[in-house]
């Protein structure tokens, strides 16, 4: 995605960043008029994909942007971490798996909420996530 202006860069340290970047999420999503469906699945992603870089990431950094085409706009979250990385991912992805007790939905449920999903992670390195939401009509 090109041309994304960067709303706003949010640390992941402690839970209650989780609630910032789950707001942050939800004020990006409404101010380019994204539906209540839309802004609940955008902030449910949001919030896993935090959760996720917190509890297994040891902390990170969210970011979200939006890009303004003619035709639509679309809302870019990207979760950014230096921890262990994922040593399996198609494991991770496994609806039900969870290193850490959880419902295991966490990873493959934003991945089905949004519209692209992209997941770069190294042993070692640390794990990105992004995901994209795009505007189902023209923009406004």
């Amino acid at each position: 995605m090109t041309g994304v202006s960067t709303v706003q860069e949010l640390p992941i340290q402690e839970e209650v960043d989780i609630v910032h970047v789950r707001q942050a999420a939800r004020e990006a999503a409404v101010s380019v008029g994204f539906s209540l469906v839309d802004q609940t699945k955008v902030v449910t992603a949001a919030s896993e994909l935090a959760r996720n870089t917190l509890q297994h990431g040891g902390g990170g950094v969210a970011t979200v942007g939006l890009e303004r085409t003619a035709n639509h706009t679309t809302l870019q979250l990207v979760f950014r971490d230096d921890g262990p990385g994922i040593p399996d991912v198609e494991q991770a992805l496994t609806d039900g798996y969870s290193s850490a007790g959880g419902l295991g939905l966490g990873l493959g449920g934003a991945r089905r909420l949004a519209d692209t999903f992209e997941l770069d992670t190294k042993p070692g390195e640390g794990t990105t996530v992004t995901i994209t939401f795009r505007t189902r009509s023209a923009v406004r």
